[in-house]
């Protein structure tokens, strides 16, 4: 166990861990531009270069002195997780020391930002199947391992799903992780309810929001990936603004979430260009419900068209319908999902394909590569690629 509270003050660098080449000392890194905020505002986020190799890294500061022992004891739990975590889908930290009263944490730098980062700003309306099944099939291997390791996730979603420069899908998010082993023993279900915010309330599973004697387990974040998998697709989040008391009741009622396209839309909603008064928010009323959905969220369309006027394949819609079933029981485990006929049109290594995919977005680091790199005109066009981050949401 790392504790943070046992500081000593001073000039120097203390070293929690670190791994491969990184040097454990703040003078070994170039602060470029704050990319974000967070932890209500104790944590700042910083693009840098590392000096012995120029390599671009994130940075997160979080001001130690000024964190109550809440935040310390899951700062705590969240280090631990990350030593013992070592997968190629789930964000490594590279190296974690104090500087001063300041804890920085050193991640790789993900060019591509998050993947609501793109829908957000780039793919309004959501990604084509081909790109949301090479980044559901990355998520499924992050949470296949944390699993098998004895974790649950607990924030599946979106902005917790980041995307390198070579299309590298990494999990990240694991501040609410949550191990099920207690005592050397795995138990069965977890009772611990975290305080979430309400923002993260439209991606969890109907079990874990009515914190009842039940409890829930690992099959709670299978829920979650079908929610981000319709987040994916439609260009936002189902139950999306709705009041939190109302998206409970949705949820313990059946009501299931799905794809939007022309087989969820009827013909002549279809053939109206959409309301700027309301748009779809990828709701069906209960299972099988065909068409009938709530109006909510408002996706912007750039064409004349509807923008739900594709038709994604039955293989996808079967895959997000197991996801979200009602009853945990019957979703099935990240292990069995990996082996879904909706991933068998992956033909390519994510390397290959999701750069492509994902034009005409380029990774961060493209815009400076006529430049050098600490030309004031470089670092300029790079807070300009960088502007358009909801880092605060990345949780690194």
């Amino acid at each position: 166990v790392i504790f943070l509270t046992d500081i000593t003050h001073g000039s120097h660098s203390q070293a929690l861990y670190t791994m491969g080449s990184f040097l454990p000392d703040s003078s070994s890194y170039e602060l470029l531009t704050v990319i974000g905020r967070g932890l209500d505002d104790l944590m700042t986020v910083n693009l840098a270069r590392y000096r012995p190799t120029g390599e671009h890294v994130a940075i997160r500061r979080i001001d130690l002195e000024s964190c109550t022992n809440d935040m310390v004891t899951y700062l705590q739990g969240e280090l631990h997780v990350s030593k013992l975590f070592h997968h190629p889908s789930i964000l490594p930290y590279k190296s974690v020391f104090i500087a001063e009263n300041e804890l920085w944490v050193i991640t790789p730098f993900m060019a591509y930002g998050s993947a609501r980062d793109l829908i957000c700003t780039h793919f309004t309306d959501g990604m084509s199947e081909l790109t949301i099944a090479y980044i559901l099939l990355g998520m499924l291997k992050a949470l296949d391992y944390i699993h098998h390791m004895g974790y649950v996730h607990r924030s599946v979603k979106a902005s917790h799903v980041l995307i390198s420069a070579d299309g590298q899908v990494c999990m990240s998010g694991l501040r609410s992780i949550f191990s099920l082993i207690r005592h050397g023993q795995r138990a069965k279900v977890v009772h611990d309810f975290p305080q979430y915010s309400v923002k993260v309330l439209p991606w969890l599973s109907p079990e874990v929001l009515q914190q009842n004697l039940q409890g829930y387990d690992s099959r709670s974040d299978i829920y979650s990936l079908g929610i981000t998998a319709c987040e994916l697709a439609n260009g936002h989040v189902p139950f999306k603004d709705m009041p939190a008391t109302q998206m409970l009741l949705e949820k313990l009622n059946g009501t299931v979430p799905c794809l939007l396209d022309t087989t969820t839309i009827p013909p002549e909603e279809l053939s109206l260009k959409p309301s700027r008064s309301g748009a779809d928010s990828g709701i069906c009323e209960g299972p099988g419900a065909g068409g009938i959905r709530h109006s909510n969220g408002e996706p912007s369309s750039s064409s004349g068209g509807h923008p739900y006027n594709r038709t994604f394949s039955p293989h996808f819609h079967s895959f997000v319908e197991l996801c979200l079933q009602r009853d945990p029981e019957k979703r099935p485990s990240a292990t069995t999902l990996i082996g879904h006929p909706f991933f068998k049109q992956i033909k390519r290594r994510p390397s290959e394909a999701l750069p492509e995919l994902l034009r005409p977005v380029s990774p961060i680091t493209s815009f400076e590569s006529s430049q050098q790199q600490d030309s004031p005109s470089g670092l300029a066009s790079l807070e300009s690629g960088l502007s358009h981050l909801e880092v605060d949401d990345w949780d690194f």
